[in-house]
């Protein structure tokens, strides 16, 4: 049965950005998949309150990593609302690491992060094309800063979100012109997988730190990345190929006062 609502798959939703751009896109009456792949009582209260905000939802649980799961979120979309108009790839896994220590990190270590923040959003792009190509729609893949600076949580992250800024611009040039393809490169998001990776303390004195360097002088919000996304899925007609650095303009040097 064919919806009138817009449709948008995120993966990695059912918490931070992921979760932030589902309940952003439901309060404008679009139906969304909350994906998660452990967290499923998290990801059932996303989805009741993106049908409470006014959208619609449906929950699936899979790994991008595994072609399959891709290919689920995609036909959970179709059975529910038979269109799609847009497709975030926002799930991602690091490993923390001293990027000085290059025995921290093994091949087993990069072939998991490849396998879900590269090969992953490659996966959801193939699987979703055809029906993407049909109403015109747009892929937003989640990048990072790290991508473009090789900073970050690890070697392995970063070379990871190179690779997908990458994947990024190929896919905009093969689904091109019916299917836009760009990325967001956020910088310091306050979400609770910072303070996961770095502990309590530490990522108190991150957040601190970027907020004294940072032009504009705070960190970001998963919904201040998520703006950016639905922003890009849904007003930016002529944008393509792009890897648009969202970082509180960290990456023009320290702010003044920083350096006063």
């Amino acid at each position: 049965m064919s919806s009138e609502r817009a449709v948008h798959i995120v993966t990695g939703s059912a918490a931070g950005i992921g979760a932030a751009c589902v309940r952003r896109l439901a309060a404008a009456g679009a139906g969304v998949v909350v994906n998660y792949t452990r967290s499923e009582a998290a990801a059932r209260d996303v989805a009741a309150a993106c049908v409470a905000a006014g959208g619609d939802a449906v929950v699936v649980q899979g790994d991008v990593a595994e072609d399959g799961a891709c290919r689920a979120m995609v036909e959970a979309a179709l059975t529910r609302w038979g269109r799609l108009d847009g497709l975030v790839n926002n799930a991602a896994t690091t490993v923390f690491a001293p990027h000085a220590d290059l025995d921290a990190l093994d091949a087993a270590s990069f072939q998991r992060l490849y396998a879900v923040n590269v090969v992953g959003p490659y996966q959801m792009a193939r699987a979703a094309a055809t029906a993407l190509r049909a109403s015109g729609g747009a892929i937003v893949n989640v990048s990072s800063m790290a991508g473009l600076t090789g900073d970050g949580s690890s070697i392995a992250y970063a070379a990871s979100k190179g690779a997908l800024n990458t994947l990024t611009m190929s896919l905009a040039r093969v689904l091109a012109p019916q299917v836009r393809v760009n990325a967001i490169a956020p910088g310091l998001v306050d979400t609770r997988w910072t303070v996961a990776g770095l502990g309590v303390e530490a990522a108190a004195k991150r957040v601190a730190g970027w907020e004294a360097a940072a032009p504009l002088g705070r960190v970001l919000t998963a919904d201040d990345v998520a703006g950016a996304i639905c922003w890009l899925l849904r007003e930016a007609p002529g944008i393509t190929g792009e890897v648009i650095r969202l970082d509180g303009g960290m990456h023009l040097g320290p702010a003044p006062r920083a350096r006063a």
